[in-house]
C-alpha cells in the first residue's frame, strides 16, 4: 500500500511534510481535507480526532507531528537526501532549528491569523502585535546564525529546512523581514527557489484569497 498524506496544500506543516516527500522523490497519495472531499475529512477524523494535519498513512501505521513524520519518512522509506545526519551532535543541531522554526517563527504566525480569523478587529490588532515583536525577536536571532551556511544547519538541506521554508514563507506575509536581516532575506530566496519548496508553494497558490491577513501580491 502507498504512503497516504491527508492535509491541505495551503496549510504550512502540511507543506513541511510535502517538501520532504518531494526532496526524496518518495511515492504517495495525497488525500485533501476539504469541502469537496468529505470522505478524507472523515477518514482523517476517524483517525486523529485531535483534528491537526498533516497525517500519514503507512500501512497499518499512521504517524503524527511534521518532526516525527519526516524522521519516519527517513528510517522506513529512506531516500537519496538525509533530512537527519547520522551524527548524533548534527542531528541535535538540526533538531533544534527544526522547532525554534516551528515554535518561534511558525507560531507567532499562527498567532496573528488565529487573531484575525475571530473577526474581531481588536483581537487583530492583538494578535498581531504580539506575532510582530515575537517575529523580531525571532528574526534578529537567526540572522545571527546564518552568516557561512547555505542552509540552516550547513551545506547541507535537512529536517530544519523542511521547517523554516513554509515558516520564513507566511512569516515574511505576517511581518516583512527587514532589511536590516540580509543573510535571513537571502535565506528564504533560496528555500522559495529550491524544486520541493517552490513545487509545495504552488500546490497552495490557488488558496491565496484565504490567508485572513490578506496575501501579498509576491512570492
Amino acid at each position: 500500500m502507498a504512503l497516504a498524506v491527508y492535509g491541505h496544500p495551503f496549510s504550512s506543516y502540511t507543506q513541511k511534510v510535502l517538501i520532504a516527500l518531494y526532496e526524496n522523490g518518495t511515492p504517495f497519495e495525497f488525500r485533501n481535507i476539504g469541502p469537496d472531499t468529505p470522505e478524507h475529512t472523515a477518514e482523517w477524523l476517524r483517525r486523529w480526532p485531535l483534528r491537526k494535519f498533516p497525517l500519514l498513512v503507512d500501512g497499518e501505521r499512521q504517524v503524527v507531528e511534521t518532526s516525527i513524520i519526516i524522521e519516519y519518512l527517513q528510517l522506513a522509506h529512506p531516500g537519496p537526501v538525509r533530512l537527519l545526519p547520522a551524527d548524533p551532535m548534527a542531528a541535535l543541531d538540526v533538531r533544534f532549528l527544526d522547532r525554534f522554526f516551528d515554535l518561534h517563527v511558525m507560531s507567532m504566525v499562527q498567532h496573528a491569523v488565529n487573531g484575525a480569523l475571530t473577526g474581531d478587529a481588536t483581537k487583530r490588532k492583538e494578535g498581531l502585535a504580539t506575532a510582530v515583536e515575537n517575529l523580531e525577536r525571532a528574526y534578529a536571532w537567526v540572522e545571527g546564525q546564518l552568516a557561512g551556511r547555505t542552509w540552516a544547519t550547513g551545506a547541507d538541506f535537512t529536517l530544519a529546512d523542511c521547517a523554516a521554508a513554509p515558516s520564513l514563507f507566511y512569516a515574511d506575509w505576517t511581518h516583512r523581514i527587514p532589511e536590516s536581516c540580509p543573510q535571513l532575506r537571502a535565506y528564504r530566496a533560496r528555500l522559495l527557489a529550491r524544486p520541493s519548496v517552490a513545487r509545495a508553494v504552488d500546490g497552495g497558490r490557488p488558496f491565496r484569497p484565504l490567508f485572513p491577513l490578506g496575501a501579498p501580491d509576491r512570492d
